[in-house]
């Protein structure tokens, strides 16, 4: 099959690098770029209408906006990870932590070391609902945050968005926990991400079923996770929102 590169192609309003396969193509965006944040996919829609959540009421209660209202929590491997806030598996409450984004109040902050065996992972989640289910978010057409790590913490981090075909609660996936995400390089400086929803993909190899692209339709989850083996992780998150509304 033929490959060919091209540049500057526009696909759902952004100017993106993209690989092409025959008619197929493969979006490549900058997540922190001014482009994919002004563009109608990225573009910030009002507190009111598209804030998930931004820890300033210091709850582990996300906002009650549009049908939402879910809760934070912290997940742990049971291969010697460590994490705080105390896992939910292991009866702890997430709590928000002093000092956000820009002079803020809160955001949600976890920290701990990974493990060194085979499989291993840590990491923060907001559910859209309680109880946990499935929530429409048709109405947006992407998710953006503000991160950071600090001190000696690992850089590397993954967003996962679990839909139906991925999370096990959907009993639809074979092969489940391959969440529609994006691979996440943090600095010791709050920088904000931009993620439209076509710019979220499932890692390679594994997984089933592999859809074309998340349900935006049903999804439960918004979550940050660690695995970069036998590595210190001291992670921040704030000012989660939904971009691209009308």
């Amino acid at each position: 099959m033929k490959l060919t590169l091209s540049t500057n192609v526009l696909i759902c309003g952004l100017s993106v690098s993209a690989l092409f396969f025959g008619s197929a193509c493969v979006k490549r965006i900058d997540p922190t770029s001014a482009e994919t944040k002004n563009s109608p996919e990225g573009k910030a829609c009002p507190p009111s209408e598209g804030l998930i959540a931004d820890g300033e009421n210091n709850s582990n209660q996300i906002p009650t906006i549009k049908g939402r209202g879910g809760y934070w929590y912290t997940f742990v491997d049971n291969n010697g990870s460590t994490i705080t806030p105390t896992a939910g598996s292991q009866g702890g409450t997430f709590a928000m932590t002093a000092g956000g984004r820009d002079g803020s109040k809160f955001a949600a902050h976890m920290f701990g070391t990974v493990g060194s065996a085979e499989t291993v992972y840590a990491g923060m989640a907001l559910n859209f609902v309680d109880p946990k289910g499935t929530y429409d978010g048709t109405a947006y057409k992407g998710i953006s945050f503000w991160a950071k790590k600090s001190g000696n913490s690992t850089q590397k981090v993954r967003l996962k968005v679990p839909d139906i075909n991925t999370d096990p609660d959907g009993k639809v996936c074979k092969e489940c926990y391959n969440d529609f995400g994006a691979d996440l390089v943090l600095t010791d400086e709050w920088r904000q991400f931009v993620f439209p929803y076509g710019a979220l993909k499932q890692m390679k190899d594994w997984g089933s079923p592999r859809t074309a692209g998340i349900d935006s339709s049903q999804m439960y989850a918004i979550q940050f996770q660690v695995n970069d083996k036998g590595q210190p992780f001291d992670i921040w998150v704030d000012d989660i929102q939904f971009t691209g509304c009308p």
